[in-house]
């Protein structure tokens, strides 16, 4: 059996784990350690933002900030309705009510006219999903946020080093979140982020990370236990110099199945459009004109 998602993990890594448990410290009471602030200024210089704010999952990083965006009980978040189980999550969780809008069949990813479509009085945001590592079209989903006044929160757990119209992933959303788990192009082993541009979010995000505190038991607002500890984040600071590498090899893969799978003329392949780079965090195909007993069969055989 070949791991789809395997971590590489080098020396690099085990010797920063091993120089934080031996001097400390393990974690900080408002979730901003050394190891976890220097992770932040790394992860938003990379990310192109002024911002990073570092987490404990890649579903915290979205409940914190759908929750960050000042919504009320019953405002509608428009997202996609092919996506993993976390996006609709976050938005439960942050009190609001998930509407389902269609893809884009060519990149998986929320079609922004579906987007607009979808809008109602109720709206406050939309989600739009970097699926399999491909950034959804945001920058046609920011001209509706702008026109209609509503907030967009990307769900890029999926994009590390993904670029559409010549911007990282994240550029075009008021907060983008990243998901740092095991399976992803960089890992922390657990984790996420979430980066910004705008300076209150952050300061929101901050709070939201730590129990609603600006400072050690002076809680301001409801928030919940979401923070990295420093182990993980001493991880983070390895991949993170890493991830150029590991995204080279998934392109240099992809481009090596879709010229071996090219040949074949029952699958429709996945490219990434002229308008940005993938991340290939998956390469996912489709069975063209087959039944659902075939692809299960294929499924197997596989």
């Amino acid at each position: 059996m070949i791991p789809i998602n395997k971590p590489i993990i080098g020396e690099e890594e085990i010797e920063a784990v091993v120089k934080v448990m031996r001097n400390g410290p393990i974690t900080n009471a408002l979730g901003a350690g050394p190891m976890v602030t220097q992770f932040e200024k790394n992860y938003a210089k990379f990310a192109g933002v002024k911002h990073a704010v570092a987490v404990n999952t890649g579903t915290a990083a979205l409940h914190m900030a759908v929750a960050s965006m000042d919504v009320k009980h019953g405002d509608e978040v428009i997202l996609p309705s092919f996506t993993f189980v976390a996006t609709a999550e976050a938005v439960v969780l942050a009190g609001c009510k998930p509407i389902f809008a269609d893809i884009d069949p060519e990149t998986y990813c929320l079609s922004a006219v579906a987007a607009k479509k979808a809008l109602t009085k109720k709206t406050k945001a939309i989600l739009p999903v970097d699926l399999y590592g491909f950034p959804a079209d945001t920058n046609a989903i920011r001209e509706i946020a702008n026109e209609k006044d509503l907030t967009i929160v990307e769900d890029a757990a999926q994009a590390h080093g993904a670029e559409r119209d010549g911007k990282p992933a994240g550029a075009f959303a008021d907060a983008a979140c990243w998901s740092l788990y095991a399976s992803k192009n960089m890992t922390t082993g657990e984790g996420g982020v979430v980066t910004t541009d705008g300076d209150e979010i952050f300061e929101t995000l901050r709070m939201v990370r730590t129990h609603g505190e600006r400072a050690k038991y002076a809680s301001e607002m409801l928030g919940n236990n979401y923070r990295m500890p420093e182990i993980e984040a001493a991880i983070g600071n390895v991949q993170l110099s890493k991830l150029p590498s590991f995204v080279a090899k998934r392109r240099a893969n992809a481009k090596r199945l879709t010229e071996i799978l090219s040949k074949s003329d029952r699958l429709k392949l996945p490219k990434a459009p002229k308008s940005g780079h993938h991340s290939w965090y998956l390469y996912t195909v489709r069975l063209i004109n087959g039944t659902e007993s075939e692809r299960n069969k294929l499924l197997e055989e596989l």
